[in-house]
């Protein structure tokens, strides 16, 4: 563990501190972190031993490469020999990740804790999230519309008229003319 000393040329990062490091840049829990690169190796390694290559832009391309029977020296004697055919793993390191190493000033910036360790900001890393979930306000970009649909106007045919109901007309009955009779 480097504990904030300066950290030496020769120290190789392992597994666990490569999750604790994982586990303070992503604020994510240390089990969590452990859980994915467990998942993240097993995955990688058995879409490669199917003969399937695996990218990741801007870090790596993982591929199963088919050598050919050749012929060689031994080295010893400097006999000829027939050296079989034979498949290996290749890892290639993309653009984006090679001018990171040569050129550490346009390598991504870690978070403080995360590398040198510090065991503080590991044992924080997940929690705030857990304790307060709050929402982080994002400059969202003003969502696009959908072009507006083309109005299809469509035209009534004109409307037919009803045939005109029949007037029932009904005659008044006449009037009774009063009639006075003299008497």
């Amino acid at each position: 563990m480097h504990n904030g000393a300066p950290v030496s040329k020769n120290v190789v990062m392992n597994k666990r501190e490569l999750a604790k490091s994982v586990a303070v840049q992503a604020d994510v829990e240390l089990k969590t972190v452990a859980a994915v690169l467990d998942g993240f190796t097993d995955v990688v390694t058995a879409v490669v031993s199917k003969g399937e290559p695996v990218s990741i832009p801007g870090f790596a391309k993982f591929v199963k490469v088919d050598r050919a029977a050749r012929m060689g020296r031994n080295p010893a004697t400097g006999e000829t020999i027939r050296i079989k055919a034979s498949k290996k793993a290749r890892i290639t390191p993309v653009k984006a990740f090679k001018d990171a190493v040569l050129a550490p000033a346009t390598a991504p910036k870690l978070k403080k804790g995360a590398y040198p360790i510090d065991p503080t900001a590991v044992a924080a890393a997940g929690k705030a999230a857990a304790v307060a979930p709050v929402r982080a306000t994002v400059a969202k970009a003003p969502a696009k519309k959908a072009p507006a649909a083309k109005k299809v106007v469509r035209r009534a045919a004109p409307a037919k008229k009803a045939p005109a109901a029949k007037k029932v007309v009904r005659r008044a009955a006449p009037a009774k003319k009063a009639v006075k009779r003299a008497r």
